[in-house]
């Protein structure tokens, strides 16, 4: 009895870090379930940025964490969790669009107000924006430099969490959040002079 209020505190007030450590000792899928009510909605909603099909997104999902399952060995203690299943759930999806199996690519589409999100200031130097033509820029950009913005001014992730991410290193990732910034300035301007 004292064993299982003890396994359910630890299962229920654990970060993901000690939730990972207490599945690989004791190989309990009850742990691996609680990182998966936590979450299975977030990996869902980045495939689903990614592939724009609702059910193409929940079969990836149960792929990503299917994979997590196997690799859940090789997560790095110092790692943060969220941001080792993402790069996970990036990369899962990102192998699928490359292997041509989905060839229309369409990022955060179906959120009407998405683009509220973004840090305006940091991308523009402005407050506001036309939003509809913020939205018409964004889909002139291809997805790596999409999901950089979307990481970086949505998420706020760090540069750090994004290199791991892209598997580059964070000059890398500057020199390109730098280019994806001013093309998406460049191609919202071009919306603004041109309708």
């Amino acid at each position: 009895m004292l064993e299982t209020l003890v396994n359910n505190y630890a299962r229920h007030n654990s970060t993901d870090e000690e939730l990972v450590k207490l599945f690989l000792e004791s190989q309990d899928n009850r742990y691996f379930e609680k990182l998966y009510e936590r979450y299975s909605f977030k990996v869902y909603q980045k495939c689903l940025s990614l592939i724009k099909d609702a059910s193409k997104a929940e079969d990836l999902t149960h792929d990503v964490f299917l994979k997590l399952m196997f690799k859940m060995n090789t997560f790095k203690e110092d790692a943060k969790f969220s941001t080792w299943l993402f790069s996970i759930t990036y990369n899962h999806c990102m192998d699928l669009l490359r292997s041509g199996k989905k060839q229309i690519v369409t990022v955060h589409e179906e959120k009407a107000d998405f683009v509220d999100d973004f840090d305006m200031y940091d991308i523009f130097e402005v407050e506001a924006v036309d939003t509809r033509k913020l939205r018409a820029a964004l889909k002139q950009l291809n997805v790596e430099e999409k999901a950089m913005l979307y990481l970086k001014y949505m998420d706020n992730r760090s540069i750090r969490d994004i290199a791991n991410i892209f598997r580059l290193t964070e000059s890398a990732v500057k020199m390109r959040l730098m280019r994806s910034r001013e093309k998406l300035r460049k191609k919202y301007q071009d919306c603004i002079l041109f309708s």
